[in-house]
């Protein structure tokens, strides 16, 4: 399927990966369908994209790939409404938003994903561990490494 965006124009998306949140996303409820574009092939990163509002896009990744022990404390209720019976299957996102030169994500707000359905939900924890600017990546200092080694 052809969807619009404000960053890459049309984009010709397989339609499995389309992801379907019945509730929405926090500040977005009536958003509900978005599809995940991968813009490079060796990223960690993506784009979760809104179907059916060009504008509206979040950057996401696997948390694990910056905090290893990251754990989802999920209840089999939450997990349920998306058709998901064992947490080990699904798959987690967290939004990453840009602060300065500093990437940072939400592990308060991890996205999960049923893949075999492609049903998602976001959850909201309380776990004080987590916060919603978790540090990432200084990009800065990345640049900067890479400019000595070249």
């Amino acid at each position: 399927m052809i969807i619009q965006t404000s960053r890459f124009g049309p984009l010709e998306v397989d339609e499995n990966r389309l992801i379907h949140f019945p509730r929405g996303i926090l500040g977005f409820p009536d958003q509900r369908n978005y599809a995940l574009i991968q813009t490079a092939e060796q990223s960690g990163f993506y784009w979760l994209q809104a179907v059916d509002r060009p504008d509206l896009a979040f950057v996401v990744c696997d948390p694990r790939l910056f905090v290893p022990d990251y754990v989802v404390p999920v209840k089999v209720e939450e997990l349920s409404q998306i058709g998901l019976m064992d947490p080990s299957t699904a798959q987690v996102f967290i939004i990453v938003n840009k602060v300065e030169t500093l990437l940072t994500g939400n592990l308060q707000g991890p996205l999960v994903v049923n893949v075999e359905s492609r049903m998602a939900r976001q959850l909201v924890l309380s776990d004080r561990r987590y916060s919603t600017r978790h540090p990432l990546m200084d990009l800065a200092a990345r640049t900067a490494t890479v400019s000595k080694t070249a």
